[in-house]
């Protein structure tokens, strides 16, 4: 099982890494609006390494069975591995290359609040927020945090999905009968 979970975990892992890598520092260029969509449907093919994970270990392993809760155990491990290497990349990222993201990114919120006809107050509400954000994110922990929590819940849902697609009860055991038997 060990060897399923790195194995899957990190080539999802490898997967994001190498995407974040390339695509994150074109996102101002691409438009935030658009690398959002391109970051998560990256993540969703990352995570398509749950199912083929927990199907590996069904198959191999598992003689062709495995129940929900070992499918479950085995994808959130690989979810988490996957994470651990997203959050490890943008940590990278952040402070080493792209140290003015923030920044950028706040000038296309305010831009975009202008373009919507937000008033002073509100555009001024949007820049404190920004800075404050900012600030928070110059801790390595709360950083993690929030990016942590981006890709999670879709590895959580894809585990999910997968699990209980993937779950096959050995041959012996008798399914339950939803037709009533004559006495």
């Amino acid at each position: 099982m060990k060897k399923t979970i790195l194995t899957y975990g990190l080539i999802s892992g490898a997967f994001t890494a190498l995407m974040m890598a390339v695509t994150v520092p074109f996102e101002d260029k691409i438009g935030f609006n658009h690398s959002l969509f391109l970051g998560y449907t990256l993540i969703v093919l990352s995570f398509m390494l749950v199912f083929f994970g927990i199907r590996s270990y069904r198959d191999n392993a598992g003689n062709g069975q495995i129940t929900f809760v070992k499918g479950f155990t085995i994808g959130i491990s690989i979810t988490l591995i996957m994470c651990v290497c997203y959050v490890v990349t943008w940590e990278i990222i952040y402070f080493n290359f792209m140290h003015d993201y923030l920044d950028k990114y706040a000038a296309y919120m305010v831009e975009k609040a202008r373009a919507a006809g937000a008033s002073a107050a509100a555009i001024q509400a949007q820049v404190e927020e920004m800075r404050q954000l900012k600030v928070k994110y110059e801790n390595p922990i709360f950083n993690a945090a929030m990016t942590f929590i981006e890709p999670f819940p879709v590895g959580l849902l894809m585990t999910l999905i997968s699990a209980a697609i993937l779950r096959k009860k050995p041959q012996g055991e008798a399914q339950p009968s939803a037709l009533p038997t004559a006495s």
